[in-house]
């Protein structure tokens, strides 16, 4: 792994044609729900399809990896920084709901829980689900984000995916190779453009309301919200649930670092102040490790871990 240089000149690049900058040598941590991490050796925010496709013009000229990057909810990036181009599809932004078919068209850097807030207030039902989900509609379609027994599989129709090429292709939820929390996009260098969900029309406004701010109220109940984490760290191994597993070995509380598994969901790592990523990696392998003695299983992170951690 190349060691990532704080004197790369031009710190930042301007994109002609765009108002868009790849900037140097910046920070990741404000970019991800866990507030760690180290720096991108390079960094773009593209607002604008021309701006991305001037993105990925100049990174076809570059002999540098690629990382695709929506609200950081779900990811540990590494103290140490990720080496090549990070492309963050947060400010892709854009919504049309479709009145005639129920359908959805949503930008990939929207908040998923913005746009269910949306379709409840027109009595439309479907997204209820997704309201206390705090990542992109871009990250819900990649891994399938769910509660509530429901997942983005459901109501999806399409999803537009650009690759660094600049092939765009449309994916049905077959061709996306859906599963529990994954998809075929995971691992890969194509960029969800937006998506496309159907939704069932008709419904009361006041009581999809109802609906969307009982299922809010029931994740914050649950789960903490108070400290910085990335949600749910491991998948659910079938029948069990991850944090029912941990909790059993008596973990929630366990601390390495300012990294805590939470008092109120065992499957919630906390960042409580200071926490390092390699914190939170070392009690991620620790209850890996636990939980593998006490019941033969290894949990699998549902979590993205990139960049490069020590194993002590």
């Amino acid at each position: 792994m190349m060691t990532i240089s704080s004197q790369i000149t031009p710190s930042a690049i301007q994109l002609p044609g765009t108002n868009c900058q790849i900037r140097a040598n910046f920070s990741l941590a404000d970019q991800t729900s866990y507030r760690v991490g180290g720096q991108a050796q390079w960094y773009a925010a593209p607002r604008s399809q021309e701006a991305l496709e001037a993105t990925f013009e100049w990174f076809e000229h570059q002999d540098i990896p690629l990382m695709l990057l929506g609200a950081g909810s779900n990811l540990l990036i590494s103290d140490r920084g990720i080496d090549g181009l990070v492309i963050s599809t947060r400010f892709l932004r854009h919504r049309k709901f479709d009145a005639e078919t129920g359908r959805i068209t949503v930008a990939a850097g929207d908040p998923i829980a913005s746009v269910a807030r949306k379709a409840a207030k027109r009595g439309w039902r479907g997204l209820e689900w997704a309201v206390g989900i705090p990542g992109t509609v871009g990250g819900a379609v990649v891994m399938n984000a769910g509660a509530h027994n429901q997942c983005t599989a459901d109501c999806l129709i399409e999803a537009v995916v650009v690759s660094p090429d600049g092939t765009v292709e449309k994916l049905t939820p077959k061709d996306l190779n859906y599963s529990y929390r994954t998809s075929c996009l995971q691992g890969r260098q194509k960029l969800v453009l937006e998506a496309t969900f159907e939704l069932e029309m008709g419904f009361s406004p006041q009581e999809m309301m109802a609906i969307t701010q009982q299922n809010l109220q029931r994740r914050k109940s649950s789960q903490p919200y108070d400290k910085p984490s990335c949600g749910s760290v491991f998948r659910n191994p079938t029948p069990h649930a991850a944090g029912w597993l941990i909790e059993q070995l008596g973990l929630k509380g366990y601390r390495i670092g300012d990294a805590e598994i939470s008092q109120r969901h065992a499957n919630f790592i906390l960042n409580c102040g200071q926490a390092k990523a390699q914190d939170i990696f070392r009690l991620i392998r620790h209850v890996q490790e636990q939980v593998e003695s006490r019941w033969s299983l290894l949990l699998e992170p549902e979590v993205k871990i990139l960049g490069e951690f020590s194993s002590l």
